[in-house]
């Protein structure tokens, strides 16, 4: 397998196996957002302000989200935010899976434009009976 950091990001990728472990090689910061409770947009900007690390002064919204994602004073150039049990938050959520992805997608080709890296990369539960 390929390893994602020896390319520049391209959309949303699979996580590697220990992603963190991966990702301090290559010098890259990682942040995990985990999207098991994810229900509705106001879950979903939750999951993002625990997962960033964010103050509760985080507007909540997609323009805010699209912010701190790009904003180089608060992400590092090589940053990777892994979207933890993100295919089933897909599968169960498009309308608003599909919002996110926008935001997601535009952020990391604004990065790419400054010479910045944002890979998003997708991991799921090793063994979730959801899957089974």
């Amino acid at each position: 397998m390929i390893n994602v950091f020896n390319e520049a990001p391209q959309g949303i990728q699979s996580a590697p196996h220990d992603p963190r472990i991966v990702a301090a090689g290559y010098q890259v910061a990682v942040r995990e957002v985990d999207f098991s409770h994810v229900r509705d947009k106001e879950s979903l900007m939750m999951a993002f302000l625990r997962g960033l690390a964010l103050t509760e002064s985080f507007g909540r919204n997609w323009d805010a989200l699209y912010d701190v994602l790009t904003d180089p004073d608060a992400r590092p150039a090589r940053f990777a935010l892994v979207l933890c049990d993100y295919e089933h938050f897909r599968k169960h959520h498009k309308h608003l899976a599909a919002e996110l992805e926008r935001v997601l997608l535009d952020a990391q080709r604004d990065a790419a434009t400054r010479g910045r890296f944002l890979w998003l990369l997708a991991e799921e539960p090793a063994s979730d009976p959801r899957h089974w």
